[in-house]
């Protein structure tokens, strides 16, 4: 199974950007049946949980995401993406996307940069 992140970038504060994590390698009733989530790590800092969703849709946020940022995904395309609004310097990482399969198994993908100016 891979993972692969797309759709960071340099964006100006209040700016959106739009990140994509498409996984292969897995059939579509795991990936259907899997949590995904997005994760980021900023310089000198912790990895910390910016969202998730469970195969049944349930979603979690960080509370300083919430009302921003939007978790979604496409199991057709096997596809989870974080519409991400209202930038903030503070939202400068290197996010990463999770899978966490029915079987218990969990895989990363590389990182994908955002950073915002203020």
């Amino acid at each position: 199974v891979q993972l692969q992140a797309s759709g960071g970038g340099l964006v100006q504060a209040g700016g959106s950007l739009r990140l994509s994590c498409k996984t292969s390698g897995i059939i579509l009733s795991d990936f259907s049946g899997s949590n995904m989530g997005w994760y980021r790590q900023a310089p000198g800092k912790e990895r910390d949980m910016v969202a998730t969703m469970t195969f049944s849709g349930r979603t979690n946020y960080a509370d300083s995401v919430k009302g921003r940022f939007a978790i979604s995904r496409d199991n057709a395309k096997r596809t989870v993406y974080l519409q991400m609004n209202n930038l903030k310097p503070e939202d400068t990482a290197v996010y990463s996307c999770n899978i966490i399969r029915p079987s218990g198994s969990e895989h990363w993908g590389q990182g994908t940069q955002v950073t915002v100016s203020s």
